[in-house]
């Protein structure tokens, strides 16, 4: 399968918590960084930073009912 980006995450998000894992790929290879945060404003700062550091230019988020609205709007811009 052909890579098309090397900068992505995928976010499991519950009601309190949102779990990142973000997979950055590089010449020296493929690392992946796993790391929880909580759904205050605090914590989806923290996570927002997190994917901002990490390079990430692509999300995938995977969420039951409406808990991913307060994470998109907190990535969004």
């Amino acid at each position: 399968m052909k890579q098309i980006r090397d900068r992505v995450a995928g976010l499991d998000i519950h009601r309190d918590t949102v779990v990142a894992c973000a997979r950055i790929g590089s010449p020296a290879g493929i690392e992946v960084i796993k790391e929880s945060f909580p759904t205050t404003r605090a914590g989806l700062a923290k996570l927002a930073s997190f994917l901002s550091e990490a390079g990430v230019t692509t999300v995938a988020m995977e969420a039951t009912g409406i808990y991913w609205k307060p994470v998109y709007y907190a990535l969004e811009g």
